[in-house]
Formats: structure tokens, sequence, C-alpha cells
């Protein structure tokens, strides 16, 4: 399959939402012209940018609660939108849209995608919109091919990890013109953002609606700070990136064609991604809070013993710190001895 440029894949997402794409894309918007200025971009009138997203959802990487059954770890497609600086597909620190609720909870992308649209109708800030189409594994690679104008210099895209409650990662508003010039190669690491929709701490919560809702925020390895969530390392300062998204700019007649197959290996790759493959983070031993002492047991008239015990929560990965004593004992008084 050929490379994509500015249009849906037909067995990544709905049929209702690839005709509502070619809608956006076949020039039933007015031609937008925003002012120039609000970008400060006065490069060339139009160019071309390929997308790689690359997944390091490894299970060496991110040990704790590692999905690998109903489902596996495993990405949704990619939607990117080309745009204006006055519009937003996400933002950190703002409440999420319900086009956003729907696809980061339940992968829908319907709602979004009308979101766009009106977008488009009321204040001519889209351009163009995307697509990747999914991943069924937390590591390899998804491309596709898109255009940017230079009233509408910015890129915005958004990828639901799967399986989360509301978790996705993202690029908001990445401006691809410097002055008169256009980017040639951008790289960016990606990290979970929290959609803030629903309070589940595990990749395999139960939908629990967040009530208010709150603001989308980064997930850190200390935040949320509750040993429950899934992307909880106490002894890392930062989380290892989930994902990484590489901009090439091309230089191309394409217009319009479908979106490259996205690709998985666990094969080392070559190049800089070696070094991705080399992070093993270390994983802890949790253990539960002890018992209660049971009864004191031996001979009456003699020194007797009680025990407690407690159980492991998580068993320890990469080097981790082993797992301490699960029983303990102490000296008693026989209980019952008359």
């Amino acid at each position: 399959m050929e490379k994509g440029k500015n249009i849906f894949c037909p067995t990544s997402l709905p049929h209702q939402l690839t005709t509502l794409t070619l809608t956006l894309l076949g020039l039933a918007l007015p031609m937008p012209m925003p002012n120039p200025a609000e970008s400060g971009c006065t490069a060339s009138a139009t160019t071309k940018y390929r997308l790689t997203f690359t997944g390091k959802w490894s299970q060496m990487a991110f040990p704790k609660q590692y999905p690998l059954y109903r489902p596996p770890a495993q990405w949704s497609p990619l939607i990117g939108v080309t745009h204006s600086s006055d519009y937003h597909i996400w933002q950190r620190n703002e409440f999420a849209s319900n086009g956003v609720r729907e696809f980061t909870e339940k992968g829908e992308a319907w709602t979004l995608m009308k979101e766009v649209e009106a977008a488009g109708e009321r204040i001519q800030s889209v351009y163009g919109v995307f697509s990747a189409p999914a991943m069924d594994e937390g590591t390899g690679q998804m491309t596709s091919e898109f255009e940017v104008f230079a009233r509408h210099s910015f890129l915005s895209f958004i990828v639901r990890i799967v399986p989360s409650p509301d978790w996705f990662v993202g690029v908001d508003s990445l401006n691809l013109c410097e002055g008169t010039k256009w980017k040639n190669n951008i790289t960016t690491d990606l990290y979970p953002y929290d959609a803030g929709t629903d309070s589940g701490f595990t990749f395999s919560s139960p939908n629990f609606e967040t009530i208010p809702q709150d603001k989308v925020t980064q997930i850190t390895s200390s935040f949320p700070s509750h040993p429950a969530s899934s992307f909880y390392y106490p002894r890392l300062k930062h989380l290892p990136p989930i994902g990484k998204v590489t901009l090439t700019k091309i230089n191309t007649n394409q217009i319009f064609t479908l979106p490259m197959e996205p690709t998985q290996s666990n094969q080392i790759p070559t190049g800089n991604e070696i070094e991705d493959v080399l992070i093993n983070t270390p994983l802890d031993c949790e253990v539960s809070v002890w018992s209660l002492w049971g009864l004191c047991k031996g001979e009456c008239g003699e020194s007797g013993t009680r025990h407690r015990t407690r159980y492991i929560h998580m068993h320890p990965a990469n080097s981790g710190a082993v797992c301490p004593p699960l029983e303990e004992e102490r000296k008693c008084t026989p209980d019952n001895c008359l």
C-alpha cells in the first residue's frame, strides 16, 4: 500500500468517518484565509511532510501491569490536523472536548471529527486532516504524509493508548515553519497524557467517570501519586518515552494517496533507535501490609510462637528490588493454658 496524505484509511476507521474526512479535504469548506501574521510564517505557500510514529511501549521499558492479553498493548489510529494558531484539538491543562473524551475512552472518532469540521467552518482554522492506521503491538511504526500551508503551519495529532481508561499521546500545535523556511526534520519524544474524563488507575481499569471532569494532565513516574497507577515508578525521576514522532519534509508531487500500513517488530533496529531498545526500567517488588498476628502455638509452660504473613502485590522485574520476607514469627506465651 502506498504512503498516505490527508486521507483516512478505510480499514482503520469507520466508513462514515472516511466520508466526513473526504468532505473536509475535498474543498467542501471555503479556503481558509487567516492573517499570515498569526503564525509568523512567510515560507513558500505549501510543503509536504512524512510523519513516522514509533511506539516504544515495551514490557522492558514499562514492566508494571504491562497488558499482555484482552487486549494486549497496542495503539489506536493516529488522527492528525494541520491548522492555524487559533485552533487546538487538545491542550495540556485545559478540559478535553467531548470528541477527545470519546476517542480516548472508546476509540470512537466521529464526534472528534465533527468538532474539527465545525472549527474549519466557523473560524477557518483547519487546513487538512490525515490519519495513520492502528498498530496491534506496543512497539513498531505507523507512517503517513500530509500537506501544510503557510497560513496553517501548525500540526496537532492524538493517538489513544490501548488499553487504558482515557490515556493518550500526541502533539499540540507544533509549528513546522520558522520564518521564511519550513523545518526539514523534527523528532519529539512522546509521554502519556490523561484526558481527565475517567478515574481509572490501571491499563485495564473498568469505566469510572471523573466527576467533575479534570483537565488534561501529563502522567509521570510520580503523578498520579498512587501505587496502583500503571505508570507509578517512584525510583525514576522521569518516565522513559512511550513513543516518538519524526517529521521529515519531502519533495514530491504526490497529493492524495492512502497511509502506509503499520509495521511492528521486536527486532533491534538500526541507527539511533538502538539506544531506545536498551531501556530497562527497574520494577521493585511490592508487598501487602502484614496480617494480624496469629494464635500463639506451643506446649503449656513453654515458650510458644505466633506468625504473621503478607503477600506479593507486584513481582520485581529488570533488576528491581527483590521481595522482602513474607512471613514473620515471634515468641509468645501459649494461649488457653490453665
